[in-house]
């Protein structure tokens, strides 16, 4: 299976979003509630239908990027986030893997585990890449295996050998706020690009 443009597209044409929570989560919706700096530059890649880019929007944050590789999808958000182009939203559609910019914050909900776990070392690089010195990926990762795919699971002793070359861990831990269908099966993490 082929995780491209065309596969994301068929799926939100045909609706089977079973990710889709409808709302920003609890634990993002918590973690955003605690920033204190509107300005700084947000990356949300994998947005979805733009649950975390909205509730950053409405709440005065005016640097907000979000990328997606369905250009079915970039559709949609163009036309529920119109009010908000070129005054503080930025929607890039495309692949992560090329996207090019410096952030502050980054973002991570439903995105890792919709990626091939061949690509999990290219996604640590990116996200590298992509952060300012001192910049963050915060986030949720599953806490789980999947039989096929996506989602794809893993472990923490997994992602901790993945991510430490690269990154400082300042918080990895079973996620005390999921959203009930995740609850049990979630890390909350933080991560410093020094």
């Amino acid at each position: 299976m082929e995780l491209d443009e065309t596969f994301w597209n068929d799926l939100y044409i045909q609706r089977e979003t079973g990710w889709d929570a409808g709302v920003i989560t609890t634990p993002i919706k918590e973690y955003v509630d605690q920033l204190l700096h509107r300005n700084i530059a947000i990356l949300i890649p994998g947005c979805g239908y733009g649950h975390e880019a909205g509730y950053l929007l409405h709440r005065g944050f005016t640097n907000v990027t979000v990328i997606d590789i369905s250009t079915e999808l970039c559709k949609t958000l163009e036309k529920k986030f119109e009010k908000f182009l070129s005054k503080g939203l930025t929607i890039v559609c495309g692949d992560f893997f090329d996207h090019k910019g410096q952030y502050d914050l980054v973002i991570e909900q439903t995105f890792f585990c919709a990626l091939d776990p061949a690509l999990r070392q290219q996604y640590v690089e990116q996200m590298y890449r992509l952060l300012k010195p001192g910049g963050r990926v915060v986030g949720l990762l599953f806490n789980r295996e999947f039989e096929g795919g996506p989602p794809f699971g893993g472990t923490k002793q997994e992602y901790e050998s993945l991510f430490l070359p690269k990154f400082t861990i300042e918080i990895m831990n079973e996620c005390y706020n999921s959203i009930l269908p995740r609850k049990g099966t979630e890390l909350f993490f933080r991560l410093l690009k020094e």
